[in-house]
């Protein structure tokens, strides 16, 4: 890769971030008081910015660093509520996510589960909050009655819903790995290589709030072929170069409704999980019919309403 398109590239992620903290947090800080006249009003204020900058940032990947971008698995539904669960191994995964949901219709509706001090930082955090994403502190105590007033208010105002939580609750290190294998071990589940013990309180808490809000679950499986395991440094400074994504949808009427079932289910989702990222570790790529497609620059002007596709397919 050429000194030259690193430095292009690193020139637009800088002057993405200037617009993000000196034009859309104030743009997002000013349609805060429109909130008593037209809460509606402001969400789609704040879904119009969110799309704006991770759209940039989908661009600047697919279009401007000629990433490839390999998905396996089930074709996801165009503008569907969801609850996204997925491993974590890097911040690229952030990006990868952003590249899934513009795919899905549902860019501008992303909520994250997050590390709630990342919401007083300016710029990313400063725009998450006023998206409404879920910030939690790890204490279950603590986070579940803020989190249980957020669910409700995302159902009640049949808020559009790309829900996003790394059930690990952090990245898979070669340490961390360990240290859920010891913890696998001592509580007789499946010992994972290439994952962590996801933790499932959150997801069960949000699949029995949300039941009649969301249409379905994508297991989401992320793998990157190139070693070192890359991030977002690399990618932004165009040193990366393909992504793989696997799919699997559950329509949200396939799940248990019994929490401890509901646990269980999560486990098994996370042992094929694992055994996913073991054959990508021994093959650098998912098992499956691959489609392959970039995200066209000049998509970034246009509404979703505008490029609608029936069928993933369908993007040329």
């Amino acid at each position: 890769m050429s000194v030259l398109k690193s430095a292009q590239s690193l020139i637009t992620i800088s002057v993405s971030f200037l617009y993000l903290i000196f034009v859309l947090n104030p743009i997002q800080v000013i349609s805060s008081f429109l909130y008593p006249l037209s809460p509606n009003t402001v969400r789609k204020i704040n879904r119009w910015c969110a799309r704006s900058i991770w759209g940039i940032w989908v661009i600047l990947s697919e279009a401007q660093n000629k990433v490839k971008v390999r998905f396996t698995g089930d074709v996801p539904v165009w503008k569907e509520n969801s609850f996204v669960i997925l491993n974590h191994q890097s911040s690229l995964d952030i990006l990868v996510l952003l590249s899934l949901a513009w795919r899905c219709g549902r860019l501008g509706d992303m909520k994250w589960f997050v590390k709630d001090i990342i919401k007083y930082i300016p710029g990313i955090g400063w725009g998450m909050l006023f998206l409404d994403c879920v910030f939690v502190k790890r204490n279950w105590t603590k986070d579940s009655k803020l989190i249980g007033k957020l669910f409700n208010k995302y159902r009640d105002n049949n808020i559009p819903l790309f829900l996003v939580n790394f059930l690990e609750g952090t990245r898979a290190t070669p340490s961390k790995i360990k240290s859920s294998q010891e913890y696998a071990r001592k509580n007789n589940l499946y010992i994972p290589q290439e994952t962590l013990v996801p933790r499932t309180k959150g997801f069960i808490a949000a699949t029995s709030a949300l039941q009649e809000h969301l249409d379905a679950v994508y297991d989401v499986t992320l793998g990157y072929p190139q070693t070192p395991l890359p991030n977002l440094f690399t990618c932004f400074s165009a040193r990366v170069s393909q992504y793989n994504i696997h799919v699997r949808r559950y329509s949200i009427s396939e799940l248990p409704k019994d929490e401890d079932k509901l646990h269980a289910w999560v486990l098994e989702r996370f042992e094929e999980k694992d055994k996913l990222m073991i054959e990508h570790r021994q093959t650098g790529s998912f098992p499956g019919q691959a489609n392959e497609f970039a995200i066209p620059a000049k998509d970034w002007l246009r509404p979703e309403d505008k490029r609608q596709r029936a069928n993933f397919l369908e993007y040329h």
